[in-house]
């Protein structure tokens, strides 16, 4: 018997794969099922992860959308505990899943969420997002639906009553665990539980990202807006601040440029999205949005595991 399932969303990505799968085997949580979500990968993606003894299941391009690739993934899956991970991503540490799995103790609990963090090659402001929307504490039962697909897990038994929307362009773990609040479940965030977000984005990829799930989060909650005004208000200060805090760190001439455009495909991308829309969710905008304060970002507290070394 397996200890849990892991499902992976995957399209060309032979450079990332091996390292998480490498990351999954060398976990304190053995015996995981891995089933990959292939989308109509070109390379070696699949001959990767069935060297890792991987279950490979195929989506047609034509048919792909994100919550329609979770749901085949998870019909393949045997275990009632489901982690759910990006290709692009690899565990810090080799506790990984034990923790992520750890608040399911609490039948209440639907679904968890693990910490991200970019690599040497992200932008300062993919940097900046991570710390803002994972930050160093956990939290058993947080209040709002935010959560992040990329390195989550869930109780199978409860997506058959609610599966992932198929017809959104992005945020379906956002419209997910909004649904299953409205049940009376919780969210568990899980700062242990900490992967490495492999991003490398040109401007045009950061805003055809932005817009997609502005487009999401507009059909997720009617009510959203973003205007013109907010466009330039939220660029403006999350320039700021992130070259306030690049300054800081020692890094402003490096990260300069990739501020301002990062910053501008973002929120172009998001009015493009939100434009005809009429209302927000002030909690949720707060998390995707604003930027830190003039304070120092938070330094995680050092742990006693030891990170699992890759090139070993």
């Amino acid at each position: 018997m397996s200890s849990c399932s892991l499902v992976v969303r995957a399209f060309n990505e032979e450079r990332h794969i091996g390292r998480l799968l490498e990351g999954v085997r060398r976990q304190t949580m053995q015996n995981v099922e891995i089933i990959l979500v292939d989308s109509g990968s070109t390379d070696a993606t699949a001959a990767i992860a069935a060297q890792y003894g991987a279950t490979v299941v195929h989506i047609p391009p034509a048919e792909f959308t994100f919550g329609c690739s979770l749901n085949l993934g998870l019909a393949a899956a045997t275990c009632d505990l489901v982690a759910i991970a990006s290709a692009h991503v690899y565990p810090v540490y080799p506790d990984w899943l034990e923790r992520l799995l750890e608040p399911f103790a609490d039948p209440a609990v639907v679904l968890t969420y693990g910490k991200q963090r970019g690599d040497e090659n992200s932008k300062f402001s993919e940097h900046q997002i991570f710390a803002r929307w994972f930050p160093e504490e956990s939290s058993a039962c947080q209040s709002h639906p935010f959560c992040n697909n990329a390195n989550a897990a869930i109780r199978l038994s409860v997506w058959k009553a609610h599966p992932y929307d198929e017809s959104l362009t992005g945020l379906e773990d956002l419209a997910w665990a909004k649904e299953v609040r409205s049940a009376g479940c919780h969210v568990s965030y899980v700062a242990e539980a900490e992967v490495v977000h492999v991003h490398n984005e040109s401007p045009r990829s950061v805003l055809n990202r932005y817009r997609r799930e502005g487009m999401a989060f507009k059909r997720i909650y009617p009510e959203a807006h973003f205007s013109l005004n907010d466009f330039v208000r939220m660029a403006s200060a999350n320039i700021t601040s992130d070259l306030w805090h690049a300054a800081r760190q020692r890094v402003f001439w490096h990260s300069a440029l990739s501020i301002f455009w990062f910053r501008a495909a973002q929120f172009w991308g998001t009015y493009q999205g939100y434009r005809r829309s009429l209302e927000w969710n002030w909690q949720l905008r707060q998390t995707f949005y604003y930027p830190h304060g003039m304070e120092m970002l938070e330094k995680p507290a050092p742990r006693e595991v030891e990170p699992i070394r890759y090139n070993e």
